[in-house]
């Protein structure tokens, strides 16, 4: 049951492949077979792998000839994860999808998928999933047996997420159908139309939401006096890892995470680009258009104090479940205040999400991104205060969140890490889905215990 909000479009379809029909055969039999399965609950959950028994049972028909296009069915006796007991599921929000291995005289993989069509499903209850469809073309005569496979299940409420499930042993023939030679052609590939045209399970790809930051970080450039810069020049800061406490709607997160403050003098100040290092991820949920928008309040200390707004855009473009995104740059002009050796260091991060703000405040200091010798300007930094500059911070200019501070986070969250592949984490989405932050990803939905 995994990613975000909800699916589109439901399941009503057509059975076609090309201009062909359904083609009428022998009576369809059904038989049932049971394998061990491991079903992955969505990544926002935090959750481990869940083992169990899926029980399925396919239908097809007994006979048919080369050429024919036939309906196969998979009904779902039992599915191996259950519904866990957080969340009631409303009617008509659970849509499955599956492969089926066809074997024998033709191979290949048969694409099946259900109406988002369920009853009311309680918490700690058997999940009841429709039965999913497809359509076979069948190329070769013999006998072409079907074994149910891996499938998805998909939720759209509270946000659309998939449980993906998958066989943890060879599964036996559920049906199997006698194909006699009726002069068909026996080119194309096995598959054809699934019924349903929801979107259970993302596709993969597509652009990235925002910019790809890869900096590598670099050493911290002092650079010379602010009055010595010419306009144009460029400081690179280090990247620094920032152990975040965040304050969500449903309690508190936290996550450390990689951030470089790089620097471009602009007349008498600078314009600051805060990067979160190595940020690229698959997106485990639908993000509609402007639904996220980062910003950070950095930290100006050495001669100089106070904080410099630092803000992203929201996301231009809708985000599909399983395509790449990247938290963007965000950026903010900072004016000095006083004339010597200022610094910049991570400071606080507000997300606002779907009408509800978060706010991540470093636990502790992270230490200076940036160092830049200044030279005071008119209306500068300099003793002004949003937010504070110790590392507890206070709240965010701006913010409509509470007090940000780092104290007092629940003891018994988890933190997670890097990927498999080592890639982080990094993007922030709130409210009902997720924060994602450059080195963990942590729920921020009470639907916490997902495919259970």
């Amino acid at each position: 049951m995994r990613r975000h909000r909800r699916a589109g479009a439901g399941g009503i379809a057509l059975l076609l492949a090309g201009a062909g029909i359904l083609a009428a055969a022998g009576p369809a039999g059904a038989a049932e077979t049971a394998y061990r399965t491991e079903c992955i609950p969505p990544p926002i959950s935090g959750l481990p792998a869940v083992q169990g028994t899926t029980r399925a049972a396919v239908t097809a028909p007994a006979t048919a000839k080369v050429g024919d296009e036939v309906e196969i069915v998979w009904r779902t006796v039992e599915a191996a994860s259950r519904n866990p007991d957080v969340l009631d599921l409303d009617k008509d929000t659970v849509r499955p999808t599956g492969t089926i291995k066809v074997g024998g005289a033709q191979s290949g993989e048969l694409k099946v998928q259900g109406p988002r069509q369920n009853p009311p499903i309680p918490k700690n209850s058997p999940m009841k999933l429709p039965d999913m469809k497809g359509t076979l073309k069948l190329e070769k005569p013999g006998e072409v047996t079907l074994a149910p496979g891996a499938y998805t299940i998909n939720v759209s409420k509270p946000i659309s997420t998939d449980t993906k499930c998958a066989p943890k042993e060879e599964v036996r023939p559920a049906a199997t159908i006698k194909v006699t030679d009726g002069g068909g052609s026996s080119g194309g590939t096995t598959g054809g139309s699934t019924t349903g045209s929801g979107t259970g399970g993302g596709d993969t790809g597509g652009s990235t939401t925002g910019s790809t930051t890869g900096s590598s970080g670099g050493s911290t450039t002092t650079g010379s006096s602010g009055g010595g810069d010419s306009d144009g020049t460029s400081h690179e800061g280090k990247v620094v890892q920032v152990p975040y406490a965040c304050k969500t709607p449903i309690g508190d997160r936290k996550a450390t995470s990689p951030v470089q403050i790089n620097a471009v003098k602009k007349g008498g100040g600078y314009g600051l680009t805060v990067k979160f290092a190595k940020s690229v991820m698959d997106s485990p949920a639908d993000i509609p258009a402007g639904a996220v928008k980062p910003s950070m309040d950095v930290r100006v200390g050495g001669a100089d104090k106070g904080t410099v707004k630092a803000e992203g855009p929201a996301n231009k473009e809708p985000v599909k479940a399983g395509q790449p995104i990247a938290i963007p740059d965000l950026k903010g002009t900072y004016t000095p205040g006083a004339t010597g050796r200022a610094t910049l260091t991570p400071g606080v991060l507000t997300v606002r999400a779907l009408g509800t703000t978060t706010t991540c405040t470093p636990e502790k200091d992270p230490g200076v991104s940036l160092a830049l010798d200044t030279t005071a300007q008119q209306g500068g930094t300099g003793g002004t205060t949003a937010g504070g500059t110790g590392t507890t911070g206070g709240t965010t200019a701006g913010s409509a969140a509470g007090p940000a501070s780092a104290g007092g986070t629940s003891g018994g969250l988890a933190e997670t890490g890097a990927d498999d592949h080592g890639t982080l984490r990094a993007l922030a989405l709130v409210a009902g889905t997720v924060v994602l932050l450059g080195g963990a990803v942590f729920t921020l939905t009470p639907w916490r215990r997902l495919g259970r």
